[in-house]
């Protein structure tokens, strides 16, 4: 069982991305992070990007892609990630106008299939992303998180465990169910607000148990935790590098 690789999600950093792609990479590479899973290039050409990760020591791991540009631009964005060195290309969410029936949940499934079969063909593969939506909507007689992946093989699973928990389920029982098929793991952690709305925080202040999902995600084959805040109470490179400190204290400290 090997140790699990530490990415952050670059959507925590999006402002300061789209103001400095060079200097925001440099300074999560000089935190210690050891790959990023992008959501969005900010208009850098691909070969660009490359150069400057492979001169930061940065992997990258996968990308966040919308469905519009998967439905619009898929060979655009499988080139990209092949010229990265990328593996894994992400659906990371899906507009509340297409996910208001079970229908509309049948034909997206579908359509994440049959894309999710040709980023097979060039190969990559096709992840999907959750939110607590999936969990509040059925097809079939079982959540939509479920019916996904079931009988889409060319589907793989981006778990979000934050999203899950903040769902009412159960984390670390969805860690084992997608043993094997679960290359990444969104790593977050919440609270909720006077109305029971979900608040991120960084790791270790909130609800989620995140040392056992620690021990889940290594029995289940996980390759990457993906550090991601979606909104930070601090500055946003001050929460990434405090939660990397967390990561350090209770993870990579026992297994470096």
């Amino acid at each position: 069982m090997g140790r699990l690789g530490i990415a952050l999600q670059l959507y925590t950093l999006r402002d300061d991305m789209a103001k400095d792609v060079e200097g925001t990479l440099r300074h999560v590479a000089k935190l210690g992070y050891e790959g990023v899973e992008f959501a969005g290039y900010f208009d850098k050409p691909a070969a660009e990007m490359k150069q400057l990760l492979d001169e930061l020591g940065l992997k990258a791991i996968g990308s966040h892609i919308s469905l519009d540009r998967f439905r619009n631009n898929l060979q655009g964005e499988i080139d990209y990630l092949h010229t990265l060195g990328a593996k894994y290309a992400i659906c990371p969410y899906v507009g509340a106008e297409e996910r208001e029936n079970a229908d509309q949940w049948k034909t997206l499934i579908a359509e994440c299939n049959q894309i999710a079969i040709e980023v097979g063909k060039q190969g990559l593969q096709f992840l999907y992303h959750n939110h607590d939506f999936e969990f509040h909507h059925n097809v079939d007689g079982e959540f939509v998180f479920d019916a996904m992946y079931a009988g889409n093989d060319a589907i793989q699973v981006e778990m979000d465990v934050c999203w899950v928990k903040y769902a009412g389920q159960d984390p670390l029982a969805y860690i084992a169910k997608y043993a094997g098929r679960l290359p990444l793991l969104h790593f977050k952690d919440f609270s909720k607000d006077e109305e029971g709305k979900l608040v991120t925080l960084e790791l270790g202040l909130g609800e989620v148990p995140l040392e056992q999902v620690i021990k889940a995600a290594e029995q289940a084959g996980v390759e990457w935790l993906v550090v991601e805040q979606d909104h930070c109470q601090k500055p946003p490179l001050t929460s990434i590098e405090n939660s990397l400190n967390w990561v350090k204290e209770h993870y990579l400290n026992i297994h470096n």
